[in-house]
Parts: structure tokens; sequence; C-alpha cells
């Protein structure tokens, strides 16, 4: 596993957050149970063959598993420092699938239709990982099992648990706090909350 540059600790907390006193999970609706030896992850949309492709258990095992040690943000003000994400990078899953050239957005889907509007970019930043683990040990349910897509440098909101689908845009989509007036991009160091900051 590679841990070298992945490393980003944070025990500074960013502008505006808090310390939390526990990592309590935060549930858009009832937990759904997938289950990881059939869990597939559908790459669509303005893709650079415009085909859907769907990557397996098996297809995301050969990708290089990596480390981050980063932060979850929660856009409410509260901070979990320094927890140690484990899974692949968001980078390689794009590589594997790739976007049309002129492609700059995504809409990330979990199990339930939660969905998360990002940049393209953003999926392209060295710590956004779709991880299995935390901490050593494999997610629970309540926080994403199989998998959830971690943005350190972006609010939580922005990294669905329960992970199924990235869909290519060409232009910028709306997910599910997008469309309740949270900030279309959400980084963390810059507060971008609501979407009136934009």
């Amino acid at each position: 596993m590679d841990t070298g540059e992945q490393h980003w600790r944070d025990s500074a907390l960013p502008p505006g957050q808090r310390r939390a006193g526990r990592w309590r999970p935060s549930t858009y609706g009832r937990v759904p149970h997938l289950d990881p030896l059939t869990w597939t992850v559908a790459v669509g949309g303005a893709t650079r063959d415009g085909a859907l492709q769907l990557l397996d258990r098996d297809a995301l095992e050969r990708l290089p598993r990596v480390e981050v040690v980063a932060g979850l943000h929660c856009v409410d003000r509260h901070t979990v420092p320094d927890l140690t994400w484990s899974g692949w990078r968001m980078a390689d899953i794009v590589a594997a699938a790739p976007p049309a050239p002129d492609c700059e957005h995504a809409l990330l889907a979990a199990a339930r239709g939660y969905s998360a509007a990002v940049l393209l970019e953003d999926l392209l930043h060295p710590h956004a990982l779709l991880a299995t683990h935390v901490d050593g040990q494999p997610l629970t349910a309540e926080h994403g099992w199989p998998g959830r897509v971690v943005l350190p440098h972006l609010y939580g909101f922005k990294g669905p648990k329960w992970f199924v689908e990235l869909t290519y845009h060409l232009e910028r989509p709306s997910g599910y706090w997008e469309s309740h007036g949270y900030h279309p991009r959400g980084r963390v160091d810059l507060e971008e909350r609501w979407a009136h900051q934009e």
C-alpha cells in the first residue's frame, strides 16, 4: 500500500470548525446494506467513449490501494480530525473510466438516491479516495460500507456514503444538498457552505 505522500495531517482545525466529541454517523434516510461481493460502481454520462462502464470489486481491487490521513469536516462546523482512510484514489477510478475531454463536472450517487455535485478537478485531487476502511478497520454500514467517497478538502456532504455511481456532466449538475441551498463547490479552507457565497 502506498502511504508516502498520501498522509495529510490536519490536526489544526480549518476555519470556522470545532473538534467533534466523537464521530457520529449522519444519515439521509435508512442505512442500506450492500453486499461487497456484488457491489459495483457504474461510470456513465459524458464518458470518453460514450459507454457505461461497470467497475466491480475485482476491477477496483486491481487498482493500487492508498492511505490518506485527513479529517472529516461537516458543513455544520464539526470536524473529526486525523482519520486514517484507506481505499482507491478517485483519480485512478477516473483514469479507468475516463470522461470526455471537455468534461468538467460530475455527480456522485449513493445507493439510496443521495447525490453530490463536484468538479472533476476535485475528484483528481491527490487525497480524494473511494474509501473502504478507516483507522485500519472496514467501514461500518452506518459510515458507508462497502465504500464512501472521501474528499478531505471539501465538506463532508460532497462525499456520498454507499457510493454506487459516477456520472460525468458537461454542465454543472445539482445534487441533493446543492438543490437545498448548499455551496456547489464546498471548499473547507474557504468556508464555502452556502450557495449565496458564489
